[in-house]
């Protein structure tokens, strides 16, 4: 997980029941990159008491951020899309991410902000070319995004996908990357999203169309894929456009996404 502590700069470490074991400085971008696994590998030692800090965003800038659009049955069935032959592949960019805890800003581009819970995937090293059989094995691990998006934008001026979900703020992540051998299948996770203490999401990583090592090895036949890029994999049914009446997203609201095994991870809306 990524923290700051005292007003001080970003820094990595182990949570441990309600403590940190540090790492190193800096974030868990740069951590991948270091190779520096155990504690007591980096600048610090001893732990960190977590109610002592504050979490920041686990990658504040990868090199990518992937989405995946209309990846869950079910979702594609209450938007009444049709079934995808491939994966729908847009971006979101670094200004769109934030930590655990910080507003989701709403600008005033949009009327329609929406909320999707989804499972993200961080890469740990390149990938290119990769097999699905293979895929996992190129996995850092596992985290929470809330891929905010502005249905107004995304279904109008031809199709602004990229637009309506890379709006600053759009894209909180965390509260922690749980590794890969802590979550030994991508595929059998419940995913939760609760609205103002209201579970308005609550699916299961098991009705995903094309699972995590399909995704992989689909974008890596196109583009390599490098340690830290960020892989978000789609939603599942309860969104608030395809609800009657529909439900956006307003100042004041709280959102928190629970993916199993990942923690919880809460904005509020301004």
């Amino acid at each position: 997980m990524c923290y700051s502590q005292n007003g001080g700069g970003p820094k990595v470490g182990i949570l441990e029941g309600e403590t940190i074991v540090p790492l190193m400085d800096g974030d868990v971008l740069d951590h991948i990159k270091s190779g520096k696994a155990e504690p007591g590998s980096g600048s610090e030692s001893g732990t960190v008491p977590l109610s002592d800090v504050r979490l920041l965003a686990p990658i504040r800038k990868p090199e990518k951020f992937i989405g995946i659009g209309l990846n869950y049955s079910d979702h594609a069935a209450e938007t009444g899309a049709e079934i995808p032959d491939k994966p729908i592949v847009f971006a979101k960019y670094a200004n769109s991410i934030v930590g655990p805890d910080e507003p989701v800003v709403i600008p005033p581009i949009t009327e329609k902000a929406d909320y999707e819970a989804e499972l993200a995937v961080v890469i740990g090293r390149e990938a290119k070319n990769v097999s699905a059989a293979e895929a996992l094995d190129y996995v850092f691990g596992y985290t929470n995004c809330n891929d905010v998006s502005a249905r107004d934008l995304q279904f109008s001026e031809g199709g602004q996908w990229t637009r309506s979900k890379s709006i600053d703020t759009f894209a909180p992540i965390g509260p922690f990357i749980a590794t890969a051998d802590e979550v030994p299948d991508p595929q059998n996770l419940s995913v939760r999203l609760t609205l103002n203490g209201e579970v308005v999401q609550d699916g299961s990583t098991a009705k995903m169309i094309f699972p995590v090592s399909e995704l992989i090895e689909f974008l890596s036949s196109g583009m390599t894929l490098s340690p830290g890029d960020i892989i978000s994999t789609g939603t599942p049914p309860g969104v608030g456009s395809a609800r009657t009446p529909q439900l956006f997203l307003k100042p004041g609201d709280s959102m928190t996404v629970e993916i199993e095994g990942l923690g919880s991870l809460t904005n509020p809306v301004k």
